[in-house]
């Protein structure tokens, strides 16, 4: 089973940045694309941005310039820098995880979410 904990949303005025990051734990043989989601009320989850084991990154295209996805393979993190926030980043932004552990072989993982609000 893989956990992952994400920290850093909040309050943000537009043109202001957020960073955000989440930890993965538990019995965990490999992580292989990490990513990061956002979902605003009334909306489907839609993909922010992801990045695999060897550092090739994702992003969408509303985001693109503005967002920056990293990763730590040894601490096992992935974060995401968001500058230039406008309204519309308004979301909850869950943190993803494709995984390899002994009990589940490759399964997806969310974490719980972290409410990212962009207002003046």
């Amino acid at each position: 089973q893989v956990q992952l904990v994400e920290s850093g949303g909040g309050l943000v005025q537009p043109g202001g940045s957020l960073r955000l990051s989440c930890a993965a734990s538990g019995s965990i043989d490999r992580l292989y694309i990490l990513g990061w989601y956002r979902q605003a009320p009334g909306n489907q989850r839609e993909l922010v941005a992801t990045i695999t084991s060897v550092g090739k990154t994702n992003y969408a295209d509303s985001v693109k310039g503005r967002f920056t996805i990293s990763r730590d393979n040894a601490k096992n993190t992935v974060d995401l820098q968001m500058n230039s926030l406008k309204a519309e980043d308004t979301a909850v932004y869950y943190c993803n995880a494709l995984a390899l552990t002994v009990v589940n072989g490759v399964a997806n993982y969310w974490g719980q979410g972290t409410q990212v609000t962009v207002s003046s």
